[in-house]
């Protein structure tokens, strides 16, 4: 049949749907006039192009002529990519929660031409199923209401919508104080998984943002269980299938408890969550191990995950060959005619089984595919089969390589290619922090080619930023998160480079962040710009879920900002910010442990570091390397290079104008809570004023090849 109209669209997501029967629109007025003159209600369905439970409900329903029929003849149907419309996703997943208690994709909305919601719901099959009612039950249903009952549905329409204005004003002010910081850390304590590491049951998402906090946590109270849980949470997801041994990267999440079983997909925003969180715990810790893995994540991401031009793409798909998990898993034979003599080393270190060990989660048996994972420790492994740990090490790489190139000669799952500016800017500020600490130049040089990306193809001539960019087309305006979070990879930019033109960049974008995004009468970010499209309510979000919330981040932007540049009022915004959104927090702190993260900066001790020398000299460069070495996180670091004249740095500023070398030595001057100290030449004076102790070395020396 003839292609509808998502043929037209940008969107991958989308234009999976445009060959459909069902008589699909994309989000926007057409639609809605449609609506409004034929008297029909709008049957909206979100998700996202490598979300597996929407290839089943469009594999089930969408390519169904009598499920297309039925929803022709009933609704107007909307196609919307959550990924490319936060903004809409967000509004009607909390309606979802709102209706039904839970969420997730699809997402299935009824609502009326005026974009006002009376029905809820996800995944929905074609027949009742699962104790679930199916489409064809469900539409003549509604068809009925609308038709019979309309009066009662706009009672409901009324207090959906009510509800939702209401929570849209949080209003309440109040305080938090470092009490809460401990209050955190024991419900997480309380959650944590003893056994396996993350925190609660199956499925169990890597949450990187609590790891942060609690990393934060041991900083702050010395409390060796809270490092003891970031390792064992870090070192099980390696260990495990959420792992992908063969090519690198982390999939979405497990599906058990232990992180063997996961859902195959791979998400850009995960991988750059987790690599900070595993190059924080090297920072620490000085386990190789967590190096490793951080290499092996931007590996991927580089090798499979770069656009020619230097923007980041969206995902990978977990379905191959309209199966989830068949690009990744393996057969023992496989394993034998691919590696020959050396199969037996890939199949005991990986726990490869000759009748599999992958069990499918929808029938719960076992077929002859194996998912790779380790259960042993590597020395162990290589005492098993009597040979050292070198060799070990060297013989499993190259088996890696050959059984990466066989894979590499599969059906691959769909490659999501959008570039989103919020998701690319975790990337930056993930692979700015990586350089940094492991100083590899290839990561900065992904991290500036990225940003130069957005600037130059994301930006529009009045220096706002759009959040999609896909096939020559740059398109959406902004959100909140595109900003906050692009603006956090700009200020990680500036303190690995100190190119002063990425904290112009960063003050450039605050700014408009401020301008078009700020609540003057109740203080906080929305979601979506003052000029933004016209829904229901304006969303105030700051709880942190799969990612960050844009308010968690633009919080603790202004907190660094304010320090790097001496601006209280960016300090005094961030204090408003805390009180508007305390109340929540409040009540479940563990959903905020981001917001919470920007909290103990706050608190303090923080500390601003200006270190004045040659930009080029050893001295200079050694000094800014004993700063990357220690984990400081309530700190930022100013370089003003002697060398030149008057420095760039000086206009942003202001207070280093007056700071000069001593003897014409790399000089650091520490200021700790409001409280400078005297400048010093000397590396550990400049670290005790930082209050730095001794590295923690690491109990737990698993072992990665």
């Amino acid at each position: 049949m003839a292609p509808n109209r998502l043929a037209q669209e940008k969107s991958p997501y989308l234009l999976q749907h445009a060959n459909n029967p069902v008589d699909w629109f994309p989000w926007g007025e057409e639609a809605f006039e449609k609506a409004h003159r034929e008297d029909k209600p709008i049957f909206l369905s979100i998700g996202y192009s490598t979300c597996h439970w929407c290839h089943v409900m469009e594999k089930e329903s969408f390519e169904d002529y009598e499920v297309a029929k039925l929803l022709n003849e009933a609704f107007v149907c909307i196609k919307v990519d959550r990924e490319e419309r936060p903004d809409i996703d967000n509004l009607y997943m909390t309606v979802c929660r709102l209706m039904t208690g839970s969420g997730g994709w699809p997402l299935t909305i009824i609502m009326t031409p005026d974009k006002k919601p009376f029905f809820a719901a996800t995944y929905i099959p074609k027949e009742n199923k699962f104790g679930r009612a199916g489409l064809i039950t469900l539409i003549p249903q509604i068809q009925k209401l609308w038709r019979d009952q309309r009066d009662d549905l706009m009672k409901t329409v009324g207090q959906i919508t009510t509800v939702l204005k209401q929570i849209s004003k949080d209003h309440n002010v109040e305080s938090l104080h470092e009490s809460i910081l401990k209050t955190t850390y024991q419900e997480l304590h309380q959650n944590f998984d003893e056994n396996h590491g993350g925190f609660g049951n199956k499925p169990k998402f890597p949450s990187p943002h609590n790891l942060l906090f609690l990393l934060r946590y041991w900083n702050r109270n010395n409390q060796k269980e809270a490092l003891e849980m970031v390792e064992k949470t870090l070192q099980n997801m390696h260990a495990g299938g959420l792992f992908d041994h063969i090519g690198f990267g982390f999939h979405r999440y497990s599906t058990d408890e232990k992180w063997l079983l996961p859902h195959f997909e791979k998400m850009l925003y995960d991988q750059a969550m987790l690599t900070l969180a595993y190059t924080e715990a090297y920072q620490i810790t000085k386990n190789k191990d967590y190096e490793i893995i951080a290499h092996k994540v931007f590996s991927y991401i580089l090798r499979d995950m770069t656009a020619p031009d230097g923007g980041f793409y969206s995902a990978e798909d977990a379905d191959s060959e309209d199966e989830e998990g068949k690009f990744y898993l393996w057969t023992e034979d496989e394993i034998k005619e691919v590696l020959g003599k050396d199969a037996s080393l890939i199949i005991k270190t990986y726990n490869i089984q000759k009748d599999g060990n992958f069990t499918e989660e929808a029938t719960d048996t076992k077929n002859n595919k194996n998912i790779l994972y380790i259960n042993k420790r590597i020395d162990m492994i290589a005492n098993e089969l009597g040979i050292s740990e070198q060799d070990f090490y060297s013989r499993l790489s190259k088996a890696r390589e050959k059984l990466f190139e066989h894979r590499e000669k599969r059906v691959h799952p769909h490659k999501d290619d959008k570039i989103l500016t919020n998701w690319n800017g975790l990337m930056i500020a993930a692979l700015a922090k990586g350089s940094r600490i492991f100083g590899e130049q290839k990561f900065i040089d992904a991290a500036q080619k990225s940003v130069d990306f957005i600037l130059t193809k994301m930006r529009q001539s009045d220096g706002r930023l759009l959040h999609r960019y896909r096939d020559e087309e740059a398109a959406i305006m902004a959100n909140l998160d595109d900003y906050a979070f692009f603006i956090w990879g700009l200020i990680e930019l500036y303190e690995t480079t100190f190119d002063v033109h990425y904290l112009q960049t960063a003050l450039d974008l605050n700014k408009d962040l401020i301008s078009y995004f700020w609540d003057d009468k109740y203080d906080g970010f929305y979601f979506t710009p003052d000029d933004g499209e016209d829904l229901i309510i304006r969303q105030k979000q700051s709880y942190d879920g799969a990612i960050p919330s844009g308010n968690s981040i633009a919080l603790l932007n202004l907190i660094r900002l304010g320090k790097l540049t001496a601006n209280p009022e960016f300090e005094e915004m961030a204090s408003k910010m805390v009180h508007l959104f305390a109340s929540r927090i409040k009540q479940s702190p563990t959903a905020y442990t981001q917001f919470l993260i920007a909290l103990d900066f706050i608190i303090g001790p923080t500390y601003e570091v200006v270190i004045v020398g040659d930009s080029k000299a050893e001295d200079t460069k050694k000094m800014l390397q004993a700063l990357t070495q220690h984990f400081i996180p309530n700190k930022v670091v100013i370089l003003r290079p002697q060398e030149i004249k008057s420095p760039m740095i000086d206009n942003l500023t202001g207070y280093t104008k007056n700071h000069t070398s001593i003897n014409r030595r790399a000089t650091a001057y520490v200021c700790a809570n409001f409280n400078c100290k005297s400048p010093t030449t000397d590396i550990n004076e400049m670290l005790t004023l930082l209050n730095v102790g001794n590295t923690i070395q690491s109990d737990h020396q698993a072992g990665v090849e």
